[in-house]
C-alpha cells in the first residue's frame, strides 16, 4: 500500500496507508449480492468477446469504450463500472439483460440476487 501525508506540516504529519485504487471481482466493496452480480455480469461480457473472437480494439469499438478500459474489464477490474454500465455493454454485445424481482422464500434470511 502506499503512504500519504496527512497534516499541513512534514514536522508534524503522520502517515496513513491509503487503500489501493484497483479492485477485482474478487473484491467488491458493495454489499455481497450486488457484487456477485456485477460478477456474472462481468463473465458475461468476457465470456461474448471471447465467443465472437474479438480482440480489444473490436471489443471497445463495439461497447464504445477505449481499450484500456476493455483490458480492466476482461482482466476483472471493474471499478467504475456500475451494474447499469455493464447492462449497457451487454446490450450492444446483442444481449437482452431481464431483471426480475420476486418475493424471497420465508426460510431465506436477508437479499438474494441471482443473474442467470
Amino acid at each position: 500500500m502506499r503512504k500519504r501525508t496527512v497534516g499541513r506540516t512534514k514536522a508534524k504529519a503522520r502517515t496513513k496507508s491509503a487503500p489501493s485504487r484497483r479492485r477485482t471481482v474478487a473484491d467488491v466493496a458493495l454489499s455481497p449480492e450486488l457484487g456477485r452480480a456485477k460478477v456474472e455480469l462481468v463473465k458475461r461480457i468476457r465470456q461474448l468477446i471471447a465467443g465472437r473472437e474479438l480482440n480489444q480494439i473490436q471489443a471497445a469499438q463495439l461497447l464504445g469504450l477505449d481499450q484500456p478500459k476493455v483490458s480492466a474489464l476482461i482482466h476483472g477490474r471493474v471499478e467504475g463500472y456500475s451494474i447499469d454500465r455493464l447492462i449497457r455493454c451487454l446490450n450492444a454485445l446483442g444481449q437482452q439483460v431481464k431483471i426480475t424481482i420476486a418475493p424471497t422464500a420465508k426460510k431465506v434470511k436477508g437479499h438474494k440476487v441471482i443473474v442467470a
